[in-house]
């Protein structure tokens, strides 16, 4: 069985073991960010006809999947990729009537206040969700017991508790792991705002190994990008899930 095959695993992630791999890899942002919708959905209640905001929405495969699988209409916004690209992407899903791509950076969003039933982000909200005052931001958009999902790279501790970004780590990473953090982290930093019922904060059951799963199949996919995905796998071999996962976080809007 190849690595690109292993991304079919319809035990686990039965949605998104629909979607072509070779698909999902050419649109590659990120580790396995349906996987990651999926397992966050079970704690969401998407519903058809909904107004949902995917923030960091890539090249658009999350779009894609929300779009399909819930009947939901979707604002995808992200500011790495132009919107005529993204919509390109979304026209050859067969999803252009129901996914609207918008280029907006995430402290400038440009939107009318509570528009949305529900906003989404994977592997994003980590380049600009962590600031105290994000959440209260982000809320303005969200209507009244309207929900907020989160997936985003997390450490199993602390950094501040560990003392210091483990070195096989901070060697590939740099810096950057100091946002990452843990779910416990992420229940105080938005319950202590009260406008919200936090109603998942976990780490996601599989997610050092699905993100390793990942790196193989991006290997065998590019082999010109073979190094870089190399390295990754090889921090991820060594760390063996003791610090590396992702955090699954939900909440409802009060």
């Amino acid at each position: 069985m190849t690595a690109i095959e292993d991304l079919v695993c319809p035990d686990r992630y039965p949605l998104s073991s629909t979607y072509d791999p070779s698909w999902l890899l050419g649109l590659d942002m990120g580790p396995n960010p349906l996987w990651m919708l999926e397992d966050l959905t079970r704690d969401l209640d998407l519903r058809p006809g909904m107004r949902v905001l995917d923030l960091g929405s890539g090249k658009g495969a999350t779009s894609v999947f929300l779009a399909r699988e819930f009947g939901v209409q979707v604002v995808a916004a992200d500011w790495w990729i132009a919107a005529e690209d993204a919509a390109a992407v979304f026209a050859e899903a067969g999803v252009a009537d129901r996914v609207t791509a918008v280029r907006a950076e995430a402290h400038v969003l440009p939107f009318e206040h509570e528009s949305f039933d529900a906003i989404v982000s994977i592997d994003a909200f980590e380049y600009f969700g962590t600031a105290d005052s994000y959440l209260p931001y982000l809320l303005r958009f969200l209507r009244p017991g309207g929900q907020v999902g989160v997936a985003t790279p997390a450490m199993t501790r602390e950094v501040r508790e560990l003392g210091a970004i483990p070195a096989h780590i901070e060697k590939l990473f740099g810096w950057e792991p100091i946002a990452w953090h843990t779910p416990g982290w992420w229940r105080f930093q938005w319950e202590i705002t009260k406008l919200v019922d936090v109603t998942c904060a976990r780490l996601q059951a599989h997610g050092w190994q699905d993100w390793l799963a990942w790196e193989r199949a991006c290997a065998e996919y590019r082999p010109q990008d073979q190094a870089e995905h190399r390295a990754r796998i090889d921090v991820l071999t060594a760390d063996a899930g003791q610090f590396l996962s992702f955090a699954l976080l939900a909440a409802r809007k009060r």
